[in-house]
C-alpha cells in the first residue's frame, strides 16, 4: 500500500473535521517542542480553539504565535503477513496545518468562535454567559499551509 498525498483542499479539510480532537504543536517558551490535544472547530480553512487565559500554552503562544496542528482518524491495523511483524501497518487519515495564532478579545467574537466549536459537537448554537466569555481564551488558527495524507484506503 502506498501513502496518497492529498491535493484536494476539500478533501483535507472533510478529515480533519471528522476528528474529535487535535494536537497543537508549538514552541514552549523554554524554546523546547510542546504540544497538547484539544476540542477544535473548523470554519472558512481557519482553526478556533478555546482555553484557559493563563498557562504554558498560552504564554507561549504570545510569545511566538506559530503552529502545527496535527490531525489523524479511520486508523485500522493491517497486515499482510499476521506472522511477519515488519508487514504489519496502520491504516489512517491525517492532516497537518501551518499557521499563526490569532488571539479573539471581542466579546461578540469569541461568543461565534465559541459557537464554532460547540456546533461540532453538540449540532448547535449556544447562549453564553458574560462571564464565561470574559474568562474564557478563543483564538484561531490562520492556516498557511495545509497538508494531507492516506495510508491504506
Amino acid at each position: 500500500m502506498k501513502t496518497k498525498l492529498l491535493e484536494n483542499l476539500a478533501e483535507v479539510l472533510e478529515i480533519a473535521d471528522r476528528c474529535q480532537a487535535c494536537y497543537v504543536a508549538m514552541t514552549g517558551d523554554d524554546g523546547k517542542p510542546y504540544i497538547v490535544p484539544m476540542n477544535v472547530g473548523l470554519f472558512e480553512g481557519n482553526i478556533y480553539l478555546h482555553s484557559s487565559q493563563n498557562g504554558k500554552k498560552i504564554t507561549a503562544l504570545r510569545k511566538n504565535p506559530d503552529v502545527c496542528v496535527s490531525f489523524s482518524t479511520d486508523h485500522a491495523l493491517r497486515w499482510q503477513n499476521e506472522n511477519v511483524a515488519c508487514s504489519w501497518g496502520m491504516r489512517y487519515r491525517s492532516v497537518l496545518a501551518h499557521g499563526k495564532v490569532e488571539f479573539i478579545e471581542d466579546f461578540d467574537k469569541k461568543q461565534e468562535a465559541l459557537n464554532i466549536i460547540m456546533r461540532k459537537y453538540a449540532g448547535r448554537d449556544f447562549t453564553f454567559g458574560v462571564p464565561s466569555v470574559n474568562e474564557v481564551c478563543t483564538w484561531r488558527v490562520v492556516v498557511e499551509k495545509w497538508e494531507g495524507k492516506v495510508y491504506g484506503s
